[in-house]
């Protein structure tokens, strides 16, 4: 495993070693000598072709969120809704798949979605902090004022996330995270 920067302060991928032979396949998830967090809470996630999930973020027990593809092909996004960053509002793309081995680390204050390519998508999290409904929110993923091209113009979106509020009104509201 090796940790790759992006131009987004402590938003970091990481590349996975994948141990093929004719039986299958090995992958080293996580290391915690390589990715040094500390993660209290796991969940996994299957989405069929199609689906748009997010964009998600509690803004009470922040979570940083490690991300996983183990079966299929995610465009991950993410939003930065950060105090103080230099790229509050900037938006970070990556294609995330089992045959790329690539996952994404990324911190607090960051809200998250991502597209489902193919027919059965297994996304594993790991997070630092637990999932709290009650201070969940988000933005909408189709706010044109984002400006984010989705694979498809036509998607299964849950209704929740459907309602949820522009980046506007995000900034309006609650001006970051």
């Amino acid at each position: 495993m090796r940790i790759i920067k992006t131009k987004i302060k402590d938003l970091l991928i990481i590349k996975q070693k994948n141990n093929l032979d004719r039986r299958g396949s090995l992958r080293e998830t996580f290391n915690k000598n390589i990715l040094n967090k500390k993660f209290v809470f796991e969940y996994c996630t299957t989405s069929k072709a199609g689906a748009l999930r997010g964009f998600h973020f509690q803004y009470k027990f922040q979570q940083a969120k490690y991300v996983n593809v183990l079966k299929g092909k995610i465009l991950d996004c993410v939003i930065d809704l950060r105090k103080n960053s230099k790229t509050f509002g900037h938006i970070f793309k990556i294609i995330l798949s089992d045959k790329n081995c690539l996952s994404l680390y990324i911190p607090e204050g960051f809200a998250h979605a991502y597209y489902s390519y193919e027919k059965v998508n297994i996304v594993y999290y790991k997070l630092n902090n637990f999932y709290k409904p009650k201070y969940e929110s988000g933005i909408n993923l189709l706010d044109k004022d984002l400006k984010i091209n989705w694979p498809k113009k036509k998607f299964n979106i849950s209704k929740k996330d459907k309602n949820l509020m522009s980046f506007r009104d995000f900034y309006k509201n609650n001006g970051y995270l």
